[in-house]
């Protein structure tokens, strides 16, 4: 279970979330067996997706993110629910770099930069809304910054992290993001500024102990911030056996005529490994319907 916070100035200028992710990247590695790299990429963008998500004001709305500049790790894919749920996968969890010479991970070679991160909002109507923006370095906290920046035109600020145990366990990850609200001015902008000037990272932040809501009022310690509210997240994937077989009907009646050939289907998903088993008999039930 992780935490989320939300807050604002007390003069209406700004807004920030932050939250501790640790638990829900630690059942992301466990699920995928990510390498330390990976679990950090895949923590990030997970993160990054549970902030976009609870800024969701649609009861049933979802976002998901998806990032891939043909690095090492390929695709990358995030989705959260308008609770700050959140879910994900990457396509080659195994994928690993050397450290780069500042002794960090290298999540921006693992991801790419040649390539495109997008965005794409359910509001539950069946009109979803897709953004997309250039990657700017892969290392998702920037590349979140310039989605807002391009596709939005909301001044942000977005800070991720994903500390990784020699033996790949999850030491710690969380993050903030920053936004700026109209009533904002230039010497808002230059606080802001200056609060983030000589900052800590994140990761450091939470291994010393600091939780979100204090994150939220020491970041930004020049501007008098007031903690709106406080929300439990975690890793939830709502994958079903109703929704896999309305896949399988997806897939066309050839496609269903082969599977019924073999005793038994298997179909995994791909966000939290649950396996969902068809027998020939249940294929057959399943054609029926698609003929329909």
């Amino acid at each position: 279970m992780g935490t989320l916070v939300r807050s604002i100035s007390s003069d209406g200028t700004v807004i920030m979330m932050a939250s501790d992710t640790t638990d829900i990247v630690a059942k992301a590695q466990k699920l995928h067996g990510t390498s330390k790299v990976t679990s950090a990429a895949l923590g990030r963008l997970m993160t990054g997706a549970s902030f976009m998500g609870q800024m969701m004001k649609e009861e049933k709305g979802t976002v998901t993110l998806r990032i891939n500049g043909g690095g090492p790790c390929g695709s990358v894919i995030a989705v959260a629910d308008s609770l700050g749920n959140v879910k994900g996968y990457v396509v080659n969890p195994a994928a690993e770099l050397p450290l780069k010479e500042n002794g960090k991970l290298d999540v921006g070679g693992a991801v790419g930069t040649d390539g495109f991160l997008t965005v794409m909002k359910d509001f539950g109507t069946g009109d979803p809304y897709t953004g997309q923006v250039p990657i700017v370095s892969g290392e998702i906290a920037e590349d979140i910054t310039s989605y807002y920046a391009v596709s939005e035109q909301l001044p942000t600020v977005c800070a991720l992290g994903v500390l990784v145990n020699p033996d790949k366990s999850i030491a710690c990850a969380g993050g903030f993001l920053i936004q700026l609200l109209p009533a904002a001015d230039e010497e808002t902008i230059t606080k802001v500024e200056q609060c983030l000037a000589n900052l800590k990272p994140v990761t450091a932040m939470l291994a010393a102990g600091m939780q979100p809501a204090d994150i939220c009022l020491g970041v930004l310690n020049t501007f008098e911030m007031e903690i709106l509210d406080e929300f439990d997240i975690d890793f939830k994937c709502d994958c079903s056996r109703k929704k896999v077989e309305k896949a399988l009907i997806s897939t066309g009646f050839a496609e269903l005529e082969d599977m019924a050939k073999d005793p038994v289907t298997s179909v995994r998903c791909q966000f939290c490994a649950e396996q969902y088993d068809f027998t020939s008999a249940d294929i057959a039930r399943i054609l029926k319907k698609a003929i329909k």
